[in-house]
Formats: C-alpha cells, structure tokens, sequence
C-alpha cells in the first residue's frame, strides 16, 4: 500500500503491526496520479461522459498526515473512467507482454536511487495488455523484482483472459510520493522505493516484491482510516462491482499460483489491493 507524504505531502505508512503476522503490514500506494499527456482514446460510443479529474482536489490533513475520509462522490461509487495510454495499445485483443532491463529513462522517472535496498540491475521493465474500464484493451508498463517477473506475466496474463478491468498500470513518479493527498488514484503498480514509517526497514513495494491492483476498488482500511481516502463505497465488499479483488477468486487464485499472498485477508489493517511474495 501507500507511503507517508510529507507535511505537505501525499501519504503515510504505518509503523503498526498487523494482527496476522509480528511484522509491519506494507505501505500505503501513492492515491494521487501522476500528471499524464498522453490522451485518452475516443470514448466507446454510448458512454457517459467522464466529470471527474482525478488527483485535481487535494485533501484537508488528519492529524495523523492520511487526507480527511470523505464519502465516495456519487461520480466514483461505480468507477469505470477510462484509460489514458501511457503506452502504444496492443496491435490485436490477445495478450502481449516483454520482459526488459529496466530502460535508462523508465529509471530515471521511477522512484529508484542508489540507497534503495535493491539494484537497478535487479529490477525487470515489464509491458503487459490489459483491459480498461472502457473496455478497451491498452497497454501497461510496470517495475518488479526480477524474481517475480515471469509470475507477475503470467498473473497479468491471465487477468487479461478474465477481462478483468484495471484504470491504470504504469510506473510510479517521484513526485507522487510527496504529493498532497486526493485520496481518488486507482492506478496499479509494483516497484517504488520507501521505508517503512518510523522504521528502518523497507516496505516490500521498495524491493519490487509487492502489487497493488484497483487501489480504490481495492482499499485499505484500519480503524477509520480508509486509503484511498475517498474509497469508502468500495469497503462493502458485499456490493460487487468491476476491478474489486475478492477471496477465493480468479485474481487471488492466479497471484497464489506464484506463492504471492493477498492483505485482503488480513483483518487489522485489511489491504484489500496488495499482493506481495514477502507475507508484508
């Protein structure tokens, strides 16, 4: 899950220990996006109209540095907004992925520095299909640990068989981690380099070994703290609607397949949008 920003910043990460393991849980994913010029394709023919920007109203601060929980506007309790590409669309609507060193300037636009706890040379540049909300199928790009990069292909492969709906997938920025809070951010990412708040240790994100899919259909929740901050619609898991993560289905079975465990079965935090091989 996310990081802690800083006074101004974007969001924080949690010294505390969950109930279902002696260790700290993982951090928060940043709920702020990243500025894109890349534009969206045309809208499908017959959808509504997209009103919402997201990352464009930042949050009053808790006390705690998270942004004020507030309810789910009425434009985002069935989110489906649509797609900007980051990369080319795949050419046909079968899957296609690559697997790469990490290109110079994807590290250079990725939260990686010599003092994380991994190497450049550690890390695998990936290109994998997806479906959109839109329902179009784009292409999206991610950072992880080159240990898991032939299992997370494969996990994302068969997302993409399911038609299972993600907003974005693409590789964090720097400037998203001290961003202020706006609690709307749904994009689903791996790698990105922070320690863990008021430790010494590094969250699992930081080494490339952690996921975190749909973070706002997916959200965290401990006491009354929900991130993203505006996710509330989406604590009722009871009401199923596309991009959540469910027990026992196909996206938990598929990460469990490569040994990767899922938060949503935790019960103090629940992080219902991480996937991680480490157990943190």
């Amino acid at each position: 899950m996310r990081r802690r920003a800083t006074a101004a910043g974007a969001v924080l990460a949690f010294a505390v220990t969950a109930c279902s393991s002696a260790a700290p849980p993982p951090e928060p994913a940043p709920t702020t996006r990243a500025p894109s010029t890349a534009a969206a394709r045309p809208p499908v023919s017959g959808a509504p109209a997209v009103t919402w920007q997201v990352g464009a109203r930042p949050l009053r601060l808790r006390p705690d540095g998270f942004g004020e929980v507030e309810p789910t506007p009425p434009e985002l309790v069935n989110r489906a907004l649509p797609t900007k590409d980051v990369l080319p669309p795949p050419a046909g609507t079968g899957y296609a992925s690559t697997i790469s060193a990490v290109p110079a300037d994807v590290l250079a636009r990725s939260t990686w520095q010599p003092a994380c706890p991994v190497k450049a040379g550690d890390l695998r540049y990936l290109t994998m299909s997806f479906w959109g909300f839109d329902g179009r199928a784009h292409t999206g790009e991610m950072l992880v640990n080159a240990s898991g990069a032939a299992g997370i292909t494969k996990v994302f492969g068969q997302l993409f068989a399911a038609r299972f709906p993600l907003e974005e997938l693409r590789v964090t920025s720097p400037a998203e981690l001290t961003a202020p809070p706006t609690g709307d951010g749904n994009s689903t990412s791996a790698f990105v380099c922070r320690p863990a708040r008021g430790q010494t240790t590094w969250s699992a994100h930081a080494y490339g070994l952690a996921v975190d899919v749909n973070p706002f259909c997916n959200p965290y929740t401990q006491g009354d703290l929900v991130l993203p901050e505006l996710a509330s619609a989406y604590v009722d898991r009871a009401r199923r609607r596309p991009g959540m993560v469910l027990a026992g289905d196909a996206t938990v079975r598929a990460f469990a397949a490569i040994g990767w465990s899922w938060g949503g079965s935790w019960h103090s935090p629940t992080d219902r949008m991480h996937f991680t091989a480490t157990g943190h």
